[in-house]
């Protein structure tokens, strides 16, 4: 096993039963201090005591099984609003807001996010130019469909 995936293995020894998920690991590799960076998220979202309990949890399994030699930081956090959404668990959470959808050939498309199972989600379409009897179309995506998906933010 790489370093990513023995990390990846202890933290998925420490996370509460199913309550929080892993969304991404990255090693980077340095001569004087190595990088880890890990991004969670729960159903309800994740605090930042949240973060520190599970970064100082995790840092003492790394420094117990001496999975890092030399000097590393390790840095835990939420994906933030602006990251895609990869999981089924992140789409549920976000459902009443609307996303910004790019398909794998290209075409993207918006709209508010209305359903979510475990093979894709539905949205319902934005109206470029709101037509009087014109109704929004329901889309219905496959995950495997997708090139990225983003919450949209309105102000």
């Amino acid at each position: 096993m790489n370093l990513k995936e023995r990390i990846i293995a202890l933290l998925s020894t420490l996370l509460e039963e199913d309550k929080y998920f892993i969304v991404e690991v990255q090693v980077s590799p340095s001569k004087v201090r190595q990088k880890v960076t890990i991004l969670m998220d729960s159903d309800a979202g994740i605090s930042i005591d949240e973060c520190a309990e599970i970064s100082r949890k995790l840092d003492d399994m790394i420094e117990a099984e001496e999975l890092i030699p030399n000097a590393y930081t390790l840095e835990i956090s939420s994906p933030g609003v602006d990251y895609p959404l990869a999981f089924p668990r992140q789409f549920q959470k976000n459902i009443g807001r609307t996303l910004k959808v790019i398909l794998k050939d290209g075409i993207e498309k918006r709209g508010e996010l209305i359903a979510v199972s475990d093979e894709g989600f539905t949205v319902k379409e934005e109206l470029k130019k709101k037509k009087k009897d014109q109704v929004p179309a329901e889309l219905t995506f496959a995950y495997g469909d997708i090139a990225r998906a983003e919450v949209q933010i309105k102000f």
